[in-house]
């Protein structure tokens, strides 16, 4: 027998592995014939690889912007992926060195001495800020009164001078507490970035305590961790804030201190003092230490409302401190305080008719806290009320069950019942199992706008 040539031998075994490839794809090669031939679409889209790893930042200094994609992959037929194929990120690095040139600036200095606008003009170009798209390179012709737009500016380059916003791909995006530009993530009130508050715990209380003579009395603790503070009052008193280490933070030592922005524990605290008269204290948090509030008592106290957003593991100890601290007077200079008009007589708690706000309100969420419900409610119109209601409530279900159960993002008519406990420390909206919890309709709406009437207070 003749010997085959090597090169045959090489063709023989290139055209076996062609045809075990053909058979091993044979399935897929059927199939997806079978579809082309019936008009038949793939069910589902395609699938994404991996993301690439984050490009280098845009910049060499300062602020810039990375970028990673990823592929699309899917067969004939089937629809296009869900999602994007790139994603941007913000990048900070280590700020410019004084009089470096901004990048717009630069993008525009490099059509310096050029041809231009189908001349053999020249011009020395400047950024111009003027134009209706802020993410086009527009530069204005120093010495002149026009401008060029040059297309876009490159990723990363500043929306406007001071602004959060960077440009990508000719759009202005700011970036989400997730660093992704143009995700839209918030922080919930937790501070946990796209959380759903559910690893915090809301503490609204109502200090109404009034001493018998002027001085500073103790209002609450506010802890270590705390977020979103804010007190307010309506009074001829002050509010006084102390620090962990004893000294004032503002109106301390009988020095009443003007309205502005007070650093303490680790956040910026706004006062504001109007000629209402009206006090308020506002701090974002988290608080990096104790903080003691205090109220500068010169006629009798009316009420201070205070409230925060608390870590869950801080709430306990921070109810024993709060008990273990007491209203005790810290500095008892003898004082007059103006007398107080004759009191009512005093009813005791289950004497006194609890309230019964009517309002229609949205569900944002539900949480299960040990034998309660609480539904974080944002209220859209109010039936019905004696009481001042905020745009976002808490309603609380009580037993073992969520009931009624109201379902998130949906529309309600509720009456519920407001309780305050004698003291003042808790102020609760209370819907019973067998409250009034309708979705809501025009039919439910007519209804309850009618027993409004004929029931007004």
């Amino acid at each position: 027998m003749g010997k085959l040539r090597p090169e045959s031998v090489e063709w023989l075994a290139s055209g076996h592995a062609e045809r075990s490839r053909v058979f091993q794809n044979l399935p897929l090669f059927l199939w997806a014939l079978l579809n082309c031939a019936l008009g038949l679409s793939a069910q589902g889209p395609g699938e994404w690889t991996p993301w690439v790893s984050w490009t280098r930042c845009s910049s060499s200094c300062g602020r810039g912007v990375s970028v990673r994609s990823r592929r699309c992959l899917r067969l004939p037929g089937e629809q296009p992926c869900w999602g994007d194929s790139h994603e941007y990120r913000l990048c900070q690095l280590p700020d410019c060195p004084p009089g470096a040139v901004p990048f717009r600036d630069l993008q525009c200095a490099l059509y310096n001495d050029r041809p231009v606008l189908g001349t053999q003009r020249t011009y020395q170009w400047v950024p111009f800020y003027g134009a209706p798209s802020q993410c086009d390179l527009n530069c204005l012709a120093e010495g002149h009164t026009f401008y060029h737009s040059f297309g876009r500016v490159l990723d990363g380059t500043a929306c406007s001078p001071g602004a959060h916003g960077v440009c990508v791909a000719g759009r202005c995006l700011s970036a989400g507490c997730d660093g992704l530009l143009g995700s839209g993530a918030l922080e919930d009130r937790c501070g946990r970035c796209g959380g759903a508050n559910d690893s915090c715990l809301f503490v609204q209380r109502v200090f109404r305590d009034a001493g018998a003579f002027a001085g500073y009395w103790n209002v609450t603790l506010i802890p270590e961790g705390a977020r979103h503070i804010r007190v307010a009052h309506r009074s001829r008193n002050h509010l006084a804030l102390m620090g962990g280490d004893g000294r004032y933070v503002l109106n301390g030592d009988w020095a009443v201190s003007p309205p502005g922005t007070y650093e303490a524990a680790g956040t910026h605290v706004v006062y504001t003092r109007d000629p209402g008269p009206e006090e308020t204290l506002r701090a974002a948090g988290p608080t990096s230490a104790d903080l003691l509030l205090q109220v500068l008592l010169q006629e009798p106290n009316p009420g201070i409302e205070f409230e925060f957003w608390l870590p869950r593991e801080r709430y306990s100890p921070f109810q024993a401190r709060a008990q273990a601290l007491g209203w005790p007077l810290r500095q008892p200079q003898p004082r007059e305080v103006e007398p107080q008009p004759p009191a009512a007589p005093a009813v005791t708690p289950a004497q006194t008719p609890p309230l019964t706000p009517a309002f229609q309100a949205r569900v944002l969420g539900r949480h299960r806290q040990a034998q309660e419900t609480r539904y974080e409610v944002r209220i859209q119109l109010v039936y019905k009320n004696r009481t001042p209601l905020r745009a976002h409530e808490y309603v609380w279900a009580p037993g073992r069950c969520p009931c009624p159960l109201l379902a998130p993002h949906r529309d309600y008519l509720l009456a519920v019942q407001r309780l305050v406990s004698p003291d003042g420390t808790q102020d609760r909206l209370l819907l019973p199992h067998a409250g009034y919890a309708r979705p809501w309709s025009p039919a439910e709406d007519s209804r309850i706008r009618l027993t409004a009437l004929r029931c007004p207070v």
